[in-house]
């Protein structure tokens, strides 16, 4: 059973606001519920009918019309919104942005959140980009839960120059929902997540879109029978089809450079298949496997078939 968050002994931030409330914001909500890290929430969605959501679930405890009647007292100002909307959003909000504030995010991309949404802050309020290296296939309002950051890194790419205090509050933030934090340069991120996250999801949709391709007949067994490795390897393309759309817009130097490799690496195996190579196929699969078994090793994943995902306890 997931043991339950420590609460701080006061808030890192009097008022924090969330622009989004997707799976990432609406599981800030809830671990700020949790812990205490924020004083007050102020929940902000485009979407009407996710904010009136958030209101019934009672994930924050102001929930406003407008992104700058959102951000006007907010401390920290969190974009949980698909990473494409960020330009637009920081024009909305820039001028209702009180001194000092701090403006993070989300997203799944950094270089591209640095470019678009840096250079539309005010001055006196300070940057400090996050990507919370964790979450599902599930997305909306109801998809969050208190402990979807535990024992997962959240990765910090401040801009060069930028207020070491800013950064320290959001690393405490987000160690304060049991994240573990590394901070790197934004380039190097995107590298990083294009093989670790952003191809992988790219495979899903392609072996999803493959079978839909398939005749009538053929595609009803695929999902019949899909208890298997389609199962599991298709998860992924249950995601938010918005969020992934920007994500590969928006990385796709580091996405282009990653999917050369892999396909370099399948064209071998169709070689060591074609040829009826053996040893190399046992071989391959043994290194491979072991990269999997120090994932788990690592705490990064359980053994378990569920993915290590168990939200319903969290509620207990």
């Amino acid at each position: 059973m997931t043991q339950a968050l420590s609460p701080l002994p006061e808030p890192l931030f009097a008022t924090v606001a969330l622009i989004g409330v997707g799976l990432i914001g609406s599981s800030i909500a809830h671990a700020c519920a949790r812990t205490g890290a924020a004083g007050r929430v102020v929940i902000h969605d485009r979407d009407a009918a996710a904010l009136a959501r958030a209101e019934a679930l009672g994930l924050g405890q102001a929930y406003a019309g407008s992104v700058a009647e959102a951000v006007r007292e907010a401390d920290l100002v969190i974009l949980c919104a698909p990473v494409g909307a960020n330009a637009e959003i920081t024009q909305a909000m820039a001028p209702a942005l009180k001194a000092g504030a701090i403006v993070s995010d989300v997203g799944s991309v950094k270089t591209a959140v640095v470019a678009e949404v840096g250079p539309r802050l005010p001055q006196g309020v300070h940057f400090v980009p996050a990507h919370p290296v964790a979450g599902t296939e599930n997305s909306g309002p109801d998809a969050g839960f208190a402990t979807l950051f535990r024992n997962r890194w959240c990765i910090l790419t401040p801009p060069p120059g930028g207020e070491p205090q800013a950064v320290e509050k959001v690393r405490a933030f987000w160690a304060a929902f049991g994240a573990n934090v590394e901070i790197m340069t934004p380039e190097h991120h995107d590298l990083v997540l294009a093989i670790t996250s952003h191809v992988p999801h790219l495979v899903a949709y392609n072996l999803v879109g493959t079978a839909a391709d398939l005749e009538d007949s053929l595609r009803s067994e695929v999902i019949k029978f899909s208890a298997g490795g389609f199962r599991d390897s298709t998860r992924l393309a249950a995601s938010d089809p918005t969020m992934w759309r920007d994500v590969f817009l928006n990385n796709r130097e580091a996405v282009m450079e990653m999917l050369g490799r892999f396909t370099e690496e399948l064209t071998a195996l169709q070689r060591m298949i074609r040829r009826g190579d053996g040893e190399g196929l046992f071989d391959l699969f043994t290194r491979t496997r072991a990269i999997r078994r120090a994932i788990v090793e690592q705490g990064q994943e359980t053994a378990a078939p569920d993915f290590g995902r168990r939200a319903q306890e969290d509620a207990v």
